[in-house]
């Protein structure tokens, strides 16, 4: 099996069955995010403790497969994280999808590197990149 085949399956499994798509029970921070272009909108939800560490994180809302995912992966990788480090990983994202991140920051991202040819699709890049944009929203608001 190809890398690609591969890469498609991991996004498949995160649209068909998320494990981070419900609401939280009293969350820190709440934020939604809509693409404007096709419709997709994203309800992030996350728990910061007192230490500045991201307890809990999830989703709702809809939207075409890859943002699904996209959103997913995010809350996976987020898990565990303070603010910085999410940020940064927001950071090495977005480099992905412009097409200008290096073999070792794709390293970092994961499963999130399933995502990495939408950066030759510029109308999927927008689906891949709403709910890391609206997680970049939620830290300029604390």
């Amino acid at each position: 099996m190809d890398l690609k085949q591969i890469y498609r399956e991991i996004v498949n499994e995160h649209n068909l069955h998320p494990e981070h798509k419900h609401d939280l029970i009293a969350p820190t921070y709440v934020l939604e995010g809509v693409n404007p272009t096709c419709g997709d909108d994203v309800n992030i939800q996350i728990k910061i403790d007192d230490e500045g560490v991201i307890t809990e994180a999830s989703f709702n809302g809809s939207g075409c497969a890859v943002s699904q995912a996209s959103s997913d992966i995010m809350m996976d990788q987020i898990i565990g994280m303070r603010k910085e480090e999410a940020l940064k990983l927001v950071e090495t994202f977005m480099a992905m999808v412009h097409g200008t991140v290096t073999p070792e920051e794709l390293e970092t991202l994961d499963e999130a590197a399933a995502l990495q040819d939408v950066a030759h699709m510029p109308a999927r890049a927008k689906c891949a990149t709403l709910a890391w944009h609206t997680l970049e929203n939620v830290f300029e608001k604390m």
